[in-house]
């Protein structure tokens, strides 16, 4: 898709400025990254390694894997096609391709066309807004993909659910006094966002094919406990919390 009235300089503004909304729910959201950099470069062997990117959105995980770990090749798969553009324009490369497809479909797996068995799924923020049978479906696929070793990987806000209501409020009031002491509660939010990039005239014939949106209806909200249970059915050896603060967690399953 050819997008004559954005460059690459407005395509780097809106990452960065996408960057700051998503620090204000995430003060720790570079330490996120890097953990799940560290579980990578611990546990992947290859110098290479193929990494699918679940939910990729414009990038910004991908962006920070890519510079970490200089052989590595990235697929970034999600259904919004405004976000996939910042991604292809900004990271596009021998290195780096996206893919437009839904992963509550049965066929976002297939439609990758993935040339061998990925080192690992990662995601990051993105996850949240499926309900628990696809993400249970999501994870079996993962795990039916990756060889012995693979590993799934996702950082999110991930609650206990009914067994844990006074630790998921407490999470959640951690996180926020967080982000008022280093100073990204007041950043702009996911709707100022949105609203500036329906405004943006570079970003106009993106907003027309995006027309309102990737649908984020959830009525089954899946808790930690969830993604842990659907690794350890899905096949994955051991799969468990590697770093947490507040709600803010990073989830890992080893194949």
């Amino acid at each position: 898709m050819t997008i004559s009235k954005l460059d690459i300089s407005r395509a780097w503004y809106w990452i960065g400025r996408w960057d700051r909304q998503q620090e204000h729910y995430m003060p720790d959201r570079e330490q996120r990254f890097e953990a799940i950099g560290d579980v990578l470069t611990e546990l992947v062997d290859r110098t290479d390694p193929l990494i699918v990117d679940l939910g990729v959105g414009p990038g910004t995980l991908s962006d920070r894997l890519l510079t970490r770990m200089p052989a590595a090749a990235i697929v970034g798969v999600d259904a919004d096609p405004l976000l996939l553009t910042l991604a292809e324009m900004t990271l596009g490369s021998p290195r780096f391709r996206t893919v437009n497809a839904d992963l509550r479909e049965r066929d976002w797996l297939d439609r990758l066309q993935l040339h061998r068995a990925p080192d690992a799924f990662v995601s990051t923020t993105a996850l949240h807004w499926m309900n628990r049978e696809p993400l249970r479906a999501l994870i079996r696929a993962c795990a039916g993909t990756l060889a012995p070793g693979g590993l799934f990987i996702d950082g999110d806000h991930l609650y206990e659910g009914a067994t844990g209501p006074r630790l998921d409020a407490l999470g959640k009031a951690m996180t926020a006094r967080r982000a008022q002491r280093v100073g990204t509660a007041g950043l702009e939010d996911w709707e100022a966002w949105w609203a500036a990039v329906d405004r943006a005239p570079e970003l106009a014939d993106l907003v027309r094919v995006r027309d309102g949106g990737f649908a984020h209806t959830v009525h089954d909200r899946p808790t930690v406990h969830d993604y842990i249970a659907f690794a350890y059915e899905a096949g994955f050896a051991e799969a468990g919390i590697v770093w947490q603060y507040g709600d803010d967690r990073v989830v890992v399953g080893i194949r």
